[in-house]
């Protein structure tokens, strides 16, 4: 019996200790900052991605995206914006102005039903760049369904 107990114990622990980190890992996180250098400066709040109208912005867009998305999304929108069930697969936003207007109301302001905060608002973490960089990246990988 104490052998059966010990094997038991030996398989439950580790896998206790595995959902666990999945449960918190949607926990508090720091918000890392994002270098834009090497993108034009914007003001105010633009409402549609401006980096689209140059192809050589787009694409260094495109590259800061990526790292900051990595960085700061991932974690809960799942790497490549593959969802892995704990946020929205991001790869399915509308393109163009239509996807604009959701993603840059949704990074800046979150969501929140119920009172329980599923994203939280980055409006005071990131920089006009920053977030149309984001939206760059996940043009690139945008799918059509």
């Amino acid at each position: 019996m104490l052998a059966l107990f010990k094997k038991s114990a030996a398989v439950s622990l580790p896998a206790a200790l595995l959902f666990t980190g999945l449960a918190l890992a949607h926990g508090n996180v720091t918000p890392q900052g994002v270098n834009t250098e090497g993108l034009p400066p914007l003001s105010g709040e633009l409402t549609e991605n401006p980096y689209r109208k140059d192809q050589k912005v787009y694409a260094k867009a495109i590259e800061i995206g990526s790292s900051a998305f990595n960085q700061n999304c991932a974690r809960c929108h799942g790497l490549g914006a593959v969802s892995g069930g704990i946020a929205p697969d991001l790869r399915n936003l509308p393109a163009g102005g239509e996807g604009d207007e959701f993603f840059q109301m949704r990074i800046r302001h979150g969501s929140v039903r119920n009172g329980v905060t599923y994203m939280p608002p980055f409006e005071s973490v990131f920089s006009e760049q920053a977030i149309w960089a984001i939206r760059s990246y996940l043009d690139s990988v945008r799918v059509d369904n």
